[in-house]
């Protein structure tokens, strides 16, 4: 099937690519491209269609991110964290979703799910109270979704659970100054005091065992692929469309280049310019043919009404941190080779470097946790996580 999205992403590129500095200078992406990319179609992609989305294949969805990364990866990343948001809504209550959606579907939700949250239970669900951290895209967001801890009565940790919190009940403090996807405004949520109703809270148990109160009104197998998946997906496609445009800039600047040390003569008639094109070039097609596979795979037993196996959660975890290891190993190689030019402030060799590795540091890509899971699972020991 044709990715109409993504045809419609491909003209904005150029844009994309253009305002990519000033991206990084503002810690914002601008309110022009963030309209243009809600009119190709990008976030309301893993949308119910009830609400006005397109219910996607969500392999699509990770095209139009990479393709997006390539341009900007701090654009890149924000269309990637906002338009998985829509995913999770239709999880929740509809009772939720009416209040997000109902008014305008093209309302967006930021998020911060670290678990940073002070709960305190009322009469209908919870006051609610903290600080939240790297909350990307906030600026264009109507809507949060923040994390909380349930302690019991000694105070000990019971379940995390994410709430749904309007933007009149927060407040965004402007702390957003990193070394790499600086253009995100990944910035702070606060909130004071907030009643959460208790529909507009998931208990992410709940939702890591596939059951959720949305399922009853979007019975689409896309609903019923672990969170996991689809949300730590959503973070490496970013990193894995960077790093793919930054080989097709490596490309395109290395090819004419002609050497002033080592001998001189041209870059492309190196040999060792040549195996790192062709590692670099292996290790992004890898990371993007196991994700995609993985995908696939888990949205075909959810079509067929089948229970998802753990073997093939753990093997989709597994090839996702896998995807950003290698897409990381590939900018190395690109990044070492290409001189002394790479280093210049604002180069897309050097901008898209930073926003990799940046991106390469989020909990969702921490390999070693997630390896250990899977090798877990291949000896026959018990798995307990939510992101799997």
């Amino acid at each position: 099937m044709d990715n109409e999205v993504l045809a419609a992403v491909r003209e904005l590129l150029p844009g994309i690519a253009e305002r990519a500095r000033a991206t990084e200078d503002a810690r914002r992406v601008s309110d022009e491209t963030i309209r243009g990319l809600a009119d190709a179609g990008v976030f309301r992609m893993l949308q119910p269609k009830r609400y006005g989305g397109a219910e996607a294949d969500p392999v699509h969805f990770y095209e139009a991110v990479r393709a997006i990364s390539g341009a900007c990866g701090s654009t890149g990343w924000v269309a990637s964290v906002l338009g998985v948001h829509p995913w999770h809504l239709a999880l929740y209550d509809d009772r939720a979703q009416a209040e997000v959606w109902g008014g305008d579907p093209g309302v967006l939700v930021c998020s911060s799910y670290a678990p940073t949250g002070t709960l305190t239970p009322v009469e209908g669900g919870y006051e609610l109270s903290g600080v939240w951290r790297y909350a990307s895209g906030c600026d264009h967001a109507q809507w949060a979704l923040l994390g909380g801890l349930l302690v019991g009565a000694k105070g000990e940790p019971m379940d995390f659970i994410t709430l749904l919190v309007p933007r009149t009940d927060y407040r965004i403090e402007e702390v957003w100054d990193a070394v790499g996807l600086r253009g995100t405004g990944s910035h702070e949520i606060v909130v004071d005091s907030a009643f959460v109703p208790s529909y507009r809270v998931m208990n992410n148990y709940e939702v890591s065992n596939l059951r959720g109160p949305g399922q009853k009104v979007n019975p689409a197998p896309l609903y019923r692929i672990p969170f996991a998946t689809i949300f730590t997906t959503a973070i490496s496609a970013p990193v894995i469309g960077v790093v793919a445009g930054c080989y097709e800039n490596y490309l395109s600047s290395m090819r004419d280049r002609v050497r002033l040390s080592l001998g001189g003569g041209r870059f492309a008639e190196d040999t060792f310019a040549q195996v790192t094109v062709a590692r670099a070039s292996s290790e992004i097609d890898a990371a993007i043919l196991q994700m995609d596979r993985n995908v696939r795979a888990l949205l075909e037993v959810a079509a067929a009404g089948k229970e998802i196996p753990m073997q093939l959660r753990l093997r989709a975890r597994r090839d996702q941190v896998r995807a950003t290891e290698r897409a990381l190993e590939a900018i190395e190689h690109l990044f070492k080779t290409a001189g002394g030019q790479s280093l210049d402030r604002g180069n897309p060799i050097e901008r898209a470097w930073r926003d990799a590795h940046a991106g390469g540091v989020h909990v969702a890509n921490d390999a070693e946790r997630a390896l250990a899971l899977y090798g877990r699972g291949a000896f026959g020991l018990p798995i307990e996580d939510n992101l799997v």
